[in-house]
């Protein structure tokens, strides 16, 4: 039987965010005890006996010691993604020679939804799998953090490389609108976009100018240096949504990185972390998660618009019942369903929609005529 976590919206007063939080912790205790037989984690793994084994290691965070111990508890029964063998993952409460510092990022977060509990790994096929396949184990707003993934995933069966260097993460969300399932991913990368400036002038460096290629790429000076992917599933009533991301950070090759850019613009500018990108990230997108499932996305458009690459661009489209050679139309934003809205030279009004056969979306774009 599953019970999903459902979470109020935030409160400003500090009783009310206790309450929120002890409500949480009473759902997660509560699954827990209905599930299978509790498990408790070691306190702590070394490197190198993780090193030689073959479970997959899972360290649980929480912002609170009460958090960390629930989250460890339900972690000893997920079972991992698709080509791992199932029932091998380690849950420990501490990592030794750890390569992410939880201390830094929980010091970091401010958001009291998410990312307040964090299941990190120093190794695993998919971030997105795991919390994927144990939605209902975990509570909603769980992040999974992985130094390397071997399987991860990226649109259209796409395989993401994840080396190391890399900020990789999956997380958790809940909407009832299924008219704003297709939305979700511009305002995961507007919280993106956003977080980082704001880092970015919290640090004193220079600020990085990331913009958003249409639906979820990341680029920066023109190269690609991220993406977002989300899915979802519908369960009592309720969108399960895990959203997926993954961004460069140290890696110049094969286009470029965060602080290669901030190196470039000053040679002796401090560099940023995942810990800090990733608490500045939830603190963003908190906020305008809230905006969005009070008002819809059309109050984030301004904000989207001015971090996008699109305004004004020209591309060449198919007609949608047409075998003609392509007619020129002009990007002028997005439709209420999330596809490109566009003006012809005909000056009519267009839809724009991926053909689902090019890597890249505005290699093969389709028109629909809009109506009046």
């Amino acid at each position: 039987m599953r019970f999903p976590v459902r979470l109020p919206p935030p409160s400003t007063t500090a009783a009310a965010a206790a309450a929120t939080v002890g409500a949480v912790l009473a759902a997660v205790a509560l699954r827990r005890y209905l599930s299978a037989s509790r498990h408790r984690p070691p306190a702590r793994v070394s490197m190198s006996a993780a090193a030689g084994a073959t479970a997959t290691t899972l360290v649980a965070y929480g912002k609170s010691a009460q958090e960390q111990e629930l989250l460890a508890s339900a972690a000893g029964s997920v079972a991992l993604g698709e080509g791992e063998q199932a029932g091998e993952v380690s849950v420990a409460l501490a990592y030794d020679g750890a390569g992410f510092d939880a201390a830094v990022y929980m010091s970091a977060l401010r958001a009291r939804r998410f990312g307040r509990w964090m299941l990190w790994t120093p190794r695993i096929g998919s971030t997105q799998d795991l919390i994927a396949r144990n939605f209902a184990k975990l509570p909603v707003g769980v992040v999974c953090v992985a130094d390397v993934q071997f399987k991860g995933r990226g649109r259209s069966k796409n395989v993401w490389e994840s080396p190391p260097g890399c900020l990789m993460f999956s997380f958790t969300s809940q909407m009832q609108d299924a008219r704003k399932l297709p939305l979700m991913q511009y305002v995961v990368c507007l919280s993106i976009t956003q977080a980082i400036q704001e880092l970015c002038r919290a640090k004193g460096l220079p600020e990085l100018d990331v913009r958003i290629k249409w639906p979820n790429d990341l680029y920066l000076k023109g190269l690609k240096i991220g993406g977002i992917l989300c899915t979802s599933s519908y369960e009592s009533k309720v969108y399960n949504i895990c959203t997926g991301v993954g961004l460069n950070i140290d890696n110049e090759k094969p286009t470029t990185c965060l602080n290669a850019a901030l190196q470039e613009a000053n040679p002796t500018s401090p560099v940023l972390n995942r810990e800090d990108i990733l608490a500045y990230f939830f603190n963003k997108f908190e906020n305008l998660f809230e905006i969005f499932l009070d008002h819809g996305f059309q109050v984030l458009e301004e904000q989207y618009y001015n971090s996008w690459l699109h305004s004004g661009q020209r591309v060449v489209v198919q007609d949608a019942h047409e075998s003609n050679s392509g007619s020129v139309v002009t990007i002028q934003g997005l439709t209420p369903t999330g596809y490109l809205y566009a003006i012809g030279e005909d000056n009519k009004s267009y839809e724009l929609h991926p053909d689902g056969n090019s890597f890249d979306f505005f290699t093969g774009l389709v028109r629909r005529k809009m109506e009046a």
